[in-house]
């Protein structure tokens, strides 16, 4: 039985953390180790994390170095065959380490094994809707436009894909070896995930199972979209160069779909005024993606101007409606996805 290694980063979330460790703990597959890695984390965090007493968990501290810094520590740390990334805000169902295990077992060739995701809120109800990526053929292109993996919690990784993707560095005083860059605090995971796809002959795919369960809450979002779009133009330069002939062909698609998929986010915090610019932005940058993806652009400019022109009140009617609607349709998706692949 191979030795899985879940890496959970920890800074300051002495609200979500008891029940990130539980929803590990409960995995039906037991082969695990959990590696909590202390990010000097500021609250009651660690306290919570130590009131656990199973043999399994290893608690591991550092200077603060941000997410990738602690996921860096936590791939250092791993002694399993494969690498699970669990963010410390977002839970798992107990069959995820179960139904990865089982894929990378029998797809050789796949590196980096993702599942989809469901939306929870801040007190981890769902929200009744999912993350409904490309599961197969994903290639560097569409991981970079796209990125259907989704989120940190959702994949499962090989050791070996990391140790392809190694790379050596002296950021805090010492030569250690990388894996996510440090650089980014933000977009470190697209980034990261570019480099495998690019760099490496391992295959992505995914779990048609919402396996993750991915926590939305709106704490400091605004200020996050503009830095997320800085950080994620940082990881285009840095990649124009490491990948020039991708970057040639698909730097502007990309740039409009991460416009797009911002002011998606600026219509969840309900700025409208910001989710018609973002919107606007990726129409001028690249109008074609109403050919590629009519739907979700459409819907996403409709969104966005229902935001701006609507009473708030008569919108998030209009909004509750449509998330049902989506929320059924998603769900019914996922069930003929199963029983697909059960009688296949």
């Amino acid at each position: 039985m191979k030795l899985v290694s879940v890496i959970v980063p920890v800074y300051n979330v002495e609200n979500y953390i008891a029940q990130t460790i539980n929803s590990v703990l409960n995995q039906t597959y037991p082969h695990f180790e959990l590696l909590i890695i202390d990010d000097e984390s500021p609250d009651r965090s660690i306290e919570i994390c130590q009131q656990f007493t199973d043999s399994r968990i290893k608690i591991i501290r550092q200077k603060n170095r941000g997410l990738a810094g602690a996921r860096n520590t936590g791939i250092r740390h791993a002694q399993g065959d494969y690498l699970a990334f669990l963010d410390s805000d977002d839970l798992w169902l107990p069959e995820k380490l179960a139904q990865h295990v089982k894929h990378l077992e029998s797809s050789p060739q796949v590196g980096v094994s993702f599942s989809r995701s469901q939306f929870i809120d801040g007190q981890g109800q769902a929200l009744g809707i999912y993350q409904m990526p490309k599961l197969l053929d994903i290639t560097p292109s569409h991981l970079l436009c796209r990125n259907p993996i989704g989120n940190g919690s959702a994949p499962v990784i090989r050791k070996e894909v990391f140790e392809a993707i190694c790379f050596q560095d002296n950021l805090h005083g010492e030569v250690e070896s990388f894996y996510f860059d440090e650089n980014f605090r933000q977009s470190e995971d697209i980034e990261c995930w570019l480099r495998i796809a690019a760099e490496t002959p391992w295959l992505i795919e995914g779990i048609g199972e919402a396996l993750t369960l991915y926590r939305v809450n709106g704490e400091g979002l605004s200020a996050n979209v503009l830095k997320q779009y800085d950080s994620w133009e940082q990881m285009i330069n840095k990649h124009r160069d490491r990948s020039p002939q991708l970057l040639a062909e698909y730097e502007n698609p990309a740039r409009a779909f991460q416009l797009r998929y911002l002011a998606r986010r600026a219509v969840r915090l309900k700025n409208g005024k910001m989710a018609v610019s973002l919107t606007h932005q990726a129409l001028a940058t690249h109008w074609q993606i109403v050919l590629s993806e009519p739907t979700r652009t459409v819907q996403t400019l409709f969104a966005a101007y229902l935001l701006r022109l609507l009473p708030l009140s008569f919108y998030q009617g209009c909004e509750l409606l449509a998330l049902k609607l989506t929320g059924i349709s998603q769900q019914l998706h996922i069930l003929r996805d199963r029983f697909t692949v059960k009688f296949a």
